[in-house]
C-alpha cells in the first residue's frame, strides 16, 4: 500500500482530533487537545503527535501539556516516529500500545439492515457496556464517556451513529461513521455490541450499513483502527479489511 494512503489517513485522524476538541494548544511535534466538559475522557484530553519530534524530549512535552490532568495519553500517528518514542516514554512510566490501520478492500453491498440513531437511543445500552468495561467507574465518569460521542460530531464534515435494533426495539450494536466526502475518506470507529446480543449478527449489520453509507458518499478509502493484539482485528480481517500501517498510543496514570 502506497505510503501516501497512510499519510492521507493520518491527516484525517489529526484533523478530526483538532476539530473535535473544545480547544487545542500547539506543541513541538503536534498539539494538545482539550475538552474540560469531558475531563474524565482520556481520548478528549490528550496529546497528538503528527509530525517529527525529538523522542527524548517527548516525556517533558507531555508533562507540560497535560500537567493539570490526572492521566497522560499520547497518540503518535506515524509508525516510525512512534517506534522511536517508545523507549523514552516507557522509561518515563508509560505503557505502550500498538494499533493497526485497517483498510477495507472487500465487496460493499448496497443498503444494510442497520439505521442512523441518535445519542439518546444509545444512552442506556452504551452506559451498560461501559459499566461492563469499567465496573468501578462512578456515575459522572460513565456519563462523560457516553456524552463524548456527541462531541465527535464536530470532528468530520459528516458524522453518523449507526445502530442495529433487536426485535424488542433496543439498539443491540452500534458504531460511529466519520465521512469526508471531499477527500473520499471514511472511518468506522467504536463498533460495540451489547453483551445480551453478542453473536447474533448485529455487529455485521452495523458494519455493512456503515460501509454502504461510505460508498454512497463517494468515500473509496474506508478504514478503521484496531488494537494490534486483540481479537477484533481478526474479525475485521474476515470481513474484508487489511492492515496497511500502524499508529502508537502511550498512557500513564
Amino acid at each position: 500500500m502506497p505510503s501516501s494512503e497512510i499519510q492521507r489517513i493520518n491527516a484525517f485522524l489529526s484533523a478530526f482530533a483538532r476539530r473535535q476538541a473544545a480547544r487545542t494548544v500547539d506543541v513541538p511535534g503536534g498539539f494538545a487537545a482539550y475538552d474540560e466538559a469531558l475531563a474524565h475522557s482520556h481520548a478528549n484530553n490528550h496529546l497528538v503527535i503528527d509530525t517529527a519530534v525529538d523522542p527524548e524530549a517527548l516525556p517533558a512535552i507531555a508533562e507540560e501539556a497535560l500537567k493539570h490532568l490526572s492521566h497522560r495519553l499520547i497518540s503518535v500517528l506515524d509508525d516510525e516516529i512512534g517506534a522511536a518514542c517508545a523507549e523514552p516514554l516507557i522509561r518515563a512510566g508509560y505503557s505502550h500500545s500498538t494499533y493497526v490501520i485497517m483498510l477495507h478492500t472487500g465487496v460493499v453491498r448496497a443498503g444494510g439492515p442497520a439505521e442512523e440513531v441518535d445519542l439518546e437511543a444509545l444512552r442506556i445500552p452504551l452506559t451498560r457496556r461501559w459499566q461492563g468495561f469499567l465496573p468501578d467507574a462512578g456515575e459522572e465518569v460513565l456519563r462523560q464517556l457516553v456524552d463524548r460521542r456527541e462531541a465527535r460530531r464536530r470532528g468530520a464534515d459528516v458524522v453518523y451513529f449507526i445502530g442495529a435494533r433487536a426485535a424488542q426495539g433496543d439498539v443491540a450494536s452500534w458504531a460511529d461513521l466519520y465521512l469526508d466526502p471531499a477527500t473520499g475518506i471514511a472511518q468506522i470507529e467504536d463498533l460495540i455490541t451489547s453483551e445480551a446480543h453478542l453473536k447474533h449478527g448485529y455487529g455485521d449489520a452495523v458494519l455493512s450499513t456503515a460501509l454502504g453509507r461510505a460508498v454512497d458518499q463517494g468515500c473509496d478509502t474506508r478504514f478503521l483502527i484496531a488494537d494490534a493484539n486483540d481479537w477484533p482485528r481478526h474479525w475485521y480481517e474476515r470481513r474484508g479489511f487489511s492492515v496497511i500501517g500502524q499508529t502508537h498510543g502511550f498512557e500513564r496514570s
